[in-house]
């Protein structure tokens, strides 16, 4: 991104966001750009599997209930981050943040939610194995919400 972007923009991107520089948009298309976070999980401050972090911003708005994702260490990909891998191709328009906080997010807390209380080593094997595919294949024609 951009020097300084958080100061021109919203905690989240949208599809064709201007502060998303030709190199970061193809770091981002290929995931690349999750790299830096494996430093992350060495140094144990997250794991490869857990509830995405979301900005500060964006988590003071959870319920109750969401706030439980915050009681597990973060991960570099979940069962949401699959699912929703390419979630800023949905975030066009001029209402985009608002999709993003009133549908998406709490569609993607669901997900996390849901792991979180079936969590087991093989559905994180399951989840590994997913990412490991959707890094490999294809983007879906069109985007899924939900």
């Amino acid at each position: 991104m951009v020097a300084d972007a958080a100061l021109h923009g919203p905690p989240i991107t949208a599809r064709g966001d201007p502060r998303i520089t030709p190199l970061g948009a193809m770091l981002r298309r290929s995931k690349l750009d999750e790299l830096p976070q494996l430093f992350n999980t060495l140094t144990g401050d997250m794991s490869l599997v857990g509830p995405r972090p979301e900005d500060p911003t964006i988590v003071g708005a959870y319920s109750a209930d969401q706030l439980e994702v915050l009681r597990v260490r973060p991960g570099i990909t979940s069962p949401a981050t699959v699912l929703h891998r390419h979630e800023e191709e949905l975030l066009t328009g001029p209402e985009w943040e608002e999709t993003y906080r009133r549908e998406i997010l709490p569609a993607k807390l669901q997900i996390e939610l849901d792991y979180l209380s079936h969590r087991t080593l093989s559905t994180d094997v399951w989840v590994l194995a997913q990412t490991a595919s959707a890094l490999f294949t294809k983007p879906d024609a069109a985007p899924r919400r939900g």
